[in-house]
């Protein structure tokens, strides 16, 4: 607010002049880091991006208290991956993650029960420290065959017996067991 001139005041309480900012250059896109284009980069490590995915770690502690571990699996690990998998699975869908894609996970997996021996075998290594090490829990995520991640948790129930058909899980000698 402007003061009339007649009103006497110290130099410190005077109307201070703006500062004068310059115009900015012209912006171009050139760092290596920014996107180009209309899509996501696609790729390994990259991931499914989609809304709201760190919901799937809320959902995921209400299995806390039904997971059945073997001997060797921590539950923090069984949580990280799984909920890996229910992310990809709700991505896929373009929405956030819903207690169906933990079910899904868990019950693939063979977390709820039913697993068969050879999976329990075949996963173990596989969740051996995802809690801790992203490699890890992409590795699970992309075990799920595409295709699979159509299927609804009681189709995937029904089908536990067959796993081999619902997963690609990498064997360190060569390519993914048939």
């Amino acid at each position: 607010m402007t003061q009339p001139s007649f009103v006497p005041i110290v130099e410190a309480d005077q109307v201070r002049s703006t500062y004068r900012l310059r115009v900015p250059g012209i912006w171009t896109q050139s760092r290596p880091s920014e996107l180009r284009g209309t899509a996501a980069p696609v790729g390994p490590s990259f991931g499914t991006p989609g809304p709201d995915q760190g919901f799937a770690l809320k959902l995921a502690r209400l299995f806390e208290d039904r997971l059945e571990v073997s001997a060797g699996e921590s539950v923090e690990d069984v949580i990280s991956g799984c909920t890996a998998v229910a992310m990809r699975r709700a991505a896929r869908f373009g929405r956030a993650p819903l207690i169906h894609d933990l079910g899904f996970a868990f019950t693939l997996w063979g977390f709820l029960g039913g697993a068969p021996d050879d999976l329990v075998a075949q996963r173990a290594p596989l969740f051996r420290s995802a809690a801790h090490h992203y490699g890890a829990r992409r590795a699970i995520a992309d075990a799920v065959v595409a295709d699979t991640l159509r299927l609804s948790p009681e189709a995937v129930a029904a089908r536990l017996g067959r796993w081999r058909d619902l997963l690609a899980i990498p064997v360190a000698d060569g390519p993914a067991i048939p």
